[in-house]
């Protein structure tokens, strides 16, 4: 990424950044063949463009399989449907479970509710073809990272609401829910690390506009303004200590249980935004890889 921090106007440099990986070809996602992949261009939401689709399934698969419907992150401006992948498809490999990642468009071409009603529209479909696709629904889950993890929490708020697809837990991974951009770890972090305070401003001013922080942001833009956290799938969410979302995420977590729901929540010392993609052979990132696919087990298996 680039050293200088996110502004409006540098969007178009992150993205070109970001754009080597966005343009990897499918078939590097085989993972030495334990995968099939394949690609689909499904119907968007009423009125807008499809929505692409990267579609992994277990090579070896006598029957239907879980899913992980995963969503990617880039501060809603940035990222492809490839970005992410490979970490997920660990997890997804070692529970013998397909992946579905969802390319949204992005902010601020396409502000809300474009990338929220895209992820939405994609797991409609996922859900119903999952006959097709050899898929097994009461084993899904839906995960993102970032601005992703607070794009799968939205998910998970629409799906409640309006009585779509139940995923069996939601995978929330140092995700981006709150536009007010106003708690303690906020501020502590400006100027600091991948994903400052100008950088959450930037991107959540793209994705709202002038609404960003103001009275009337919608939940399924911004999970943290939802008044009802009842009724949702079991959560994980995870954070580090050292990085602008710890505290949205933590109190995120502290609502759910509140709501008598099911959260379980990860501070890991030290962590700064994206910690494990950045040093994924610190002990760390480790032990925040196999604390994902224990709670992946555990949920799947109640």
């Amino acid at each position: 990424m680039p050293a200088d921090g996110l502004v409006a106007a540098r969007i178009p440099v992150y993205r070109a950044a970001a754009a080597e990986l966005g343009a990897l070809p499918a078939a590097e996602f085989t993972g030495n063949g334990a995968f099939t992949v394949e690609e689909r261009a499904v119907p968007g939401p009423e009125g807008a463009p499809d929505v692409p689709l990267l579609i992994c399934r277990p090579a070896g698969a006598t029957g239907p399989t879980g899913v992980i419907y995963y969503i990617h992150g880039g501060g809603m401006v940035m990222g492809t449907n490839r970005h992410g992948v490979s970490d997920m498809l660990e997890i997804a490999g070692d529970l013998g479970m397909a992946l579905v990642s969802v390319e949204y468009r992005l902010a601020p071409e396409h502000p809300h509710p474009a990338p929220v009603e895209d992820c939405y529209a994609g797991l409609l479909w996922t859900a119903g073809h999952a006959d097709e696709l050899g898929l097994d629904l009461g084993r899904l889950i839906v995960a993102g990272t970032s601005a992703g993890g607070g794009l799968a929490a939205a998910v998970s708020l629409l799906a409640r609401d309006r009585r779509g697809p139940a995923p069996a837990g939601q995978m929330l991974i140092c995700p981006m829910l709150d536009d007010r951009n106003d708690t303690p770890s906020s501020f502590q972090m400006a100027g600091l690390g991948l994903w400052d305070r100008t950088c959450n401003d930037t991107g959540w001013t793209a994705l709202l506009g002038d609404a960003r922080g103001g009275p009337d942001v919608s939940p399924y833009a911004a999970p943290a303004r939802a008044e009802d956290l009842s009724g949702l799938p079991p959560a994980f969410i995870d954070v580090g200590s050292a990085e602008t979302f710890r505290d949205e995420d933590v109190a995120y977590a502290t609502r759910i249980w509140r709501a008598g729901g099911v959260a379980e929540l990860h501070v890991w010392p030290g962590g700064c935004h994206g910690f494990d993609e950045l040093a994924p052979h610190a002990a760390i990132s480790a032990e925040a890889k196999e604390a994902r696919l224990r709670w992946a087990r555990r949920v799947l298996s109640s």
